[in-house]
C-alpha cells in the first residue's frame, strides 16, 4: 500500500471574506501554521494596507511568509511557489499542517498545478516589447497569438506583454505552452480545500470598511514611505490596491475623502473580479462556502477539516 499523503489546508476567497480568522482558529486547533498566499502581503512595506497579520494574530499561530520581501523586489507566482513548497515541506518534516490563505489565484495555481516550461525570453525581445505601450503591443499580437488577444484585456499591459514575449522568444503562443505544467505538489498532497464566497453586499461592506479603517491605522504614513522610495510604478507592491488613490491624497490631487472613497471602490472592485475567479475556476472538488463566517457557520466550516468548533 502506499504511504498516505500529507495534508494541506487551503482557504482561498476574495479579500475581506474572513478568510485569515478561519485560518487561525484552524491553526488553533490543530497546531499548524499559516501560509501566506496573497501577492500584496508578502511584502514588508504594506502590512497596513494589505491587511497583513497583527501581533495579536502572530501570537495566536506561526505566519509565514508575510511581510518577507522588499517592494523593490518583483515576486512573480513562480518565485512565491518555490518559497511555498520550502515552508510546506519544513511543516510536513515537523509533522505539523500547512494552512495555505490567500485570495491569488495564481500563486495556488501554480504551487498545485505546476507552470508552463517556457524558456528563458530573449532579453532584447523583452526589451523593446515592455518598452511598447499596450496598445502597439496588442496589435502585434493579434497575428501572432489571436487567442490571447481576444480573450486578454485590452489593458492589461503585464499579461498582453508576457504573451507577446513568449510566442516572439520561442514561436509557440502561451496557451500552448501552459498545456504542460510541471513542479506542481498537487498529486503528492492530501488536499482540503475551502473557498469563501460570502453574500455579496456583505462583503462589499465589509472592504468599505476595512479600508476606511486601515486609514485610521497608519496606511497614509505606509504609502508615503513607499512612495518616497521612488520605485518602478510597475513593481507589485506599487500597484497594491490603494496605493495609488492614497498617492493621489498625498499629492494633493484628492481630497482624504476623495482617496477613501476610490480606495474603497478599487477594493470592491478587486473583490468583484476575485469572487468570480473563486466562484468558477478552482476544480469543483474544492468546498464553497456562502455563508457569513460567524458563530455556528465558522464551526461548521471548521469542521470541514476534520476540525471540532
Amino acid at each position: 500500500m502506499n504511504p498516505p499523503k500529507p495534508p494541506l489546508a487551503l482557504i482561498a476567497g476574495p479579500t475581506a471574506s474572513g478568510k485569515s480568522e478561519l485560518a487561525l482558529r484552524l491553526a488553533e486547533a490543530t497546531g499548524g501554521a499559516i501560509v501566506n498566499a496573497d501577492s500584496a502581503q508578502i511584502y514588508r512595506d504594506l502590512p497596513i494596507l494589505s491587511a497583513g497579520p497583527t501581533a495579536e494574530d502572530r501570537a495566536r499561530a506561526e505566519h509565514l511568509l508575510y511581510g518577507v520581501l522588499n517592494g523593490a523586489e518583483p515576486c512573480s507566482a513562480a518565485d512565491w511557489a518555490a518559497l511555498a513548497k520550502t515552508e510546506v515541506a519544513r511543516l510536513h518534516g515537523d509533522g505539523r499542517l500547512p494552512i495555505l490563505v490567500g485570495g491569488t489565484g495564481l500563486y495556488l495555481r501554480t504551487l498545485l498545478d505546476g507552470i508552463a516550461p517556457v524558456p528563458p525570453i530573449d532579453p532584447g525581445i523583452r526589451a523593446k516589447i515592455r518598452g511598447n505601450g499596450v496598445a502597439e503591443n496588442l496589435a502585434e499580437l493579434m497575428p501572432l497569438d489571436p487567442v490571447a488577444a481576444t480573450t486578454l484585456n485590452p489593458a492589461d499591459t503585464t499579461r498582453i506583454a508576457r504573451a507577446l514575449e513568449v510566442v516572439k522568444s520561442t514561436g509557440r503562443p502561451l496557451g500552448e505552452w501552459q498545456k504542460h505544467r510541471v513542479g506542481g505538489i498537487g498529486a503528492e498532497i492530501d488536499l482540503k480545500a475551502l473557498v469563501l464566497l460570502p453574500p455579496r453586499p456583505w462583503l462589499y461592506q465589509r472592504c468599505d470598511r476595512r479600508f476606511a479603517a486601515m486609514i485610521e491605522q497608519g496606511a497614509l504614513v505606509e504609502v508615503a514611505a513607499l512612495l518616497a522610495r521612488k520605485l518602478d510604478p510597475g513593481l507589485p507592491a506599487m500597484r497594491a490596491i490603494g496605493v495609488a488613490e492614497l498617492g493621489a491624497h498625498l499629492r494633493g490631487e484628492l481630497t482624504l475623502d476623495q482617496a477613501m472613497t476610490a480606495g474603497q471602490q478599487a477594493t470592491r472592485r478587486y473583490a468583484k473580479r476575485q469572487y468570480t475567479w473563486f466562484a468558477h475556476q478552482p476544480p469543483p472538488d474544492w468546498l464553497r462556502i456562502h455563508d457569513v463566517l460567524e458563530g455556528d457557520a465558522a464551526d461548521r466550516a471548521l469542521a470541514l477539516f476534520g476540525e471540532p468548533g
